[in-house]
């Protein structure tokens, strides 16, 4: 990875050589403390380690001292165009800070927000957004470019490096992946903040998930990157297991369970694609463990123990008939009704001997 500077979000690192951090949003109203956290307790649940809230008003901000005060994870306070809220914010104890000093205003309100963050030793995270660029840039580069947004990020950057402040994280997203790789890439020849990456405004859990997998994943596969979110339309605990399944696939991410399944052929006597799907729903919903975990469905004997013989555990159907093996060697043959069951709880034994709680 990129070295960067690394800053502190609450007790999680981020940037610097530090392992990367997967972040979410809530779409509770963040005025409503005991619905948002219980979102924020099901994100971490899965995996999450920094939650942004939106900051929309003065009652928003009031409930973060509650919110601070009972998380389990660093939360950080969405802010925009009104300082005061960022100032009460920090106020509340917020861990981090989310906004772009260019729609905050007057120089001496960037300032006081720069003043208080540095008391506190506050992160500030400059979001910017290919669909929000000033009217200025969008004039000059003729359209949201990757070269508008960079100029943006600098022209935010500067506001800050000008009162001394280098507590910064940097984002640069748009909904085109093509323009958000070449936004990322050629920040990083400039500056060396942390970045958080993502795709924003990616679309749903079918679509979004794609342009996700591909934004997020080449950048990282670059070394680009430090904190990312998968930004789904929809409720955020799906974010989280796509997250983990992004980094896991790059080698990234080395507490996660990973599905290996055939894509079947004319041998398959089993319904696989029934069997894969309940395997993965329950891999998903499985809390971080301390080391890797390969889980195979497989469609036949040929395919079963040979070609998964890595994964720690997993299934090969046939007709009526299946196996359960461990590391390539079969260790039971089962009825086919009893497959799904006889490999869940395989899985529910190994997570408890490692003293998690599963959700199976």
């Amino acid at each position: 990875m990129k070295k960067t500077k690394q800053i502190k979000v609450g007790k999680v690192l981020i940037g610097g050589g530090a392992p990367i951090v997967i972040q979410s949003m809530t779409n509770t109203d963040t005025r409503d403390v005991p619905q948002t956290l219980k979102q924020i307790f099901s994100l971490a649940d899965l995996g999450c380690e920094v939650v942004r809230v939106a900051v929309i008003d003065d009652q928003a901000a009031e409930s973060l001292q509650e919110l601070v005060r009972q998380s389990p994870l660093p939360l950080i306070a969405d802010i925009h165009f009104d300082y005061r809220l960022a100032l009460k914010a920090l106020n509340k104890g917020i861990h981090g800070l989310r906004l772009n000093p260019g729609n905050i205003g007057a120089r001496w309100k960037v300032k006081e927000i720069v003043s208080a963050a540095r008391d506190r030793q506050v992160p500030i995270r400059i979001g910017v957004n290919a669909g929000s660029l000033e009217k200025e840039i969008l004039a000059k580069y003729h359209g949201p470019t990757a070269e508008g947004m960079v100029e943006s990020a600098l022209r935010h950057v500067e506001l800050l490096a000008n009162e001394g402040y280098d507590q910064v994280k940097l984002s640069l997203k748009a909904s085109e992946v093509p323009v958000m790789l070449q936004a990322y890439r050629q920040i990083v020849q400039v500056v060396d903040y942390p970045l958080h990456v993502g795709v924003t405004e990616a679309g749903t859990v079918r679509s979004g998930i794609v342009k996700s997998a591909v934004g997020i994943g080449v950048l990282l596969a670059e070394g680009i990157g430090d904190t990312i979110r998968v930004s789904l339309t929809g409720n955020p605990v799906h974010e989280i297991p796509v997250a983990r399944q992004i980094l896991q696939v790059l080698g990234l991410y080395k507490q996660g369970a990973e599905l290996i399944s055939c894509p079947t052929c004319g041998r398959t006597q089993v319904d696989l694609v029934s069997l894969a799907e309940k395997v993965e729903d329950r891999l998903m919903s499985l809390p971080a463990l301390d080391r890797p975990l390969k889980v195979a469905v497989m469609g036949c004997i040929v395919n079963g123990p040979g070609e998964a013989r890595e994964a720690d555990f997993g299934i090969a159907g046939g007709k009526g008939l299946g196996i359960l093996f461990r590391k390539g060697k079969i260790v039971a043959k089962v009825p086919e009704s009893e497959l799904l069951t006889v490999l869940l709880k395989e899985i529910e034994d190994y997570v408890g001997k490692h003293g998690l709680t599963s959700q199976i």
